[in-house]
């Protein structure tokens, strides 16, 4: 599929950025060389002061399916905020999702998607693989997630079962669990728990985007703040998932490592997310 000029787009790609243009203009040319061109890219930027805004007005106005939009920093923590606001502001059937530190490697990533939605209507989300890379563009490591929606949910308690980059959703699903929660961490972890409750979930085993790994992911760089809120997430869906009692268990361990040396966390940090991404 190539390139469309349709209005109405069937995709809507939602992409927040703040202050990270040489990364942005590498994930947004992954989107512009997906085989599946019917889509709309929403750029939604926390007003970044490092020439963002110039480049992005020149880009949508070379490629009207490039939309721009500047929202003022307020202080609600997270990011929910800057994806909702895509969400609501977008007009396609599917949600795809991309941060500015990311970049799909997969030319047919939304192709392959969108025809797996539309031949199976019971299916609300689907993901696929990941490689991990650090600053330098480097691999660290790659992994699959649980491909089917019996094992998705197996193990839905015990890891964040999708990876945002990957992720194509149903808009309409999406508006009608009320978006993200405004969760400081892990806000994409409880959106696909609230998502798989009203259909089916799925990742391709294939790769699809290369995720940037390195101090500035929010995560790695409060581990235990992130801990804490995954204590409250999976206390939220326990009835709605199995193995809350071992996914509490899991993410003790993360609370715990939260509290060892910096020197030990950042040498070890990278391998146990491997690990947990791996095997569970």
């Amino acid at each position: 599929m190539t390139g469309s000029t349709e209005s109405n787009p069937v995709v809507s790609i939602v992409l927040p950025t703040y202050n990270r243009l040489s990364w942005l203009l590498k994930s947004i040319n992954s989107v512009v060389e997906q085989t599946y061109g019917n889509w709309e890219l929403l750029v939604i930027d926390d007003v970044s002061n490092d020439g963002t805004k110039e480049k992005m007005e020149e880009l949508s106005g070379k490629d009207k399916r490039i939309r721009y939009f500047r929202i003022p920093v307020t202080k609600e923590p997270g990011i929910s905020k800057f994806l909702n606001f895509g969400i609501n502001n977008s007009s396609g059937k599917y949600i795809a999702r991309l941060d500015d530190d990311d970049r799909w490697c997969d030319k047919q990533k939304l192709e392959k998607q969108v025809k797996f939605l539309e031949e199976h209507e019971d299916y609300v989300l689907v993901g696929g693989g990941v490689i991990a890379i650090n600053d330098k563009e480097e691999e660290i490591f790659r992994y699959l997630e649980n491909e089917t929606d019996l094992e998705i949910r197996k193990k839905a308690l015990l890891s964040n079962p999708m990876t945002h980059p990957t992720v194509l959703f149903r808009r309409d699903i999406a508006v009608k669990i009320g978006g993200y929660q405004r969760w400081a961490f892990a806000e994409d972890w409880d959106f696909w728990l609230r998502m798989g409750t009203y259909g089916k979930m799925y990742n391709f085993p294939e790769y699809f985007a290369l995720y940037l790994m390195a101090g500035q992911n929010i995560s790695l760089r409060n581990q235990r703040g992130a801990a804490k809120m995954i204590f409250e997430i999976l206390r939220t869906h326990k009835n709605n998932y199995p193995n809350f009692t071992k996914g509490y268990i899991v993410n003790c361990f993360q609370y715990c490592h939260s509290f060892t040396p910096s020197f030990f966390r950042k040498s070890t940090t990278t391998f146990l997310k491997y690990i947990k991404r791996k095997y569970f």
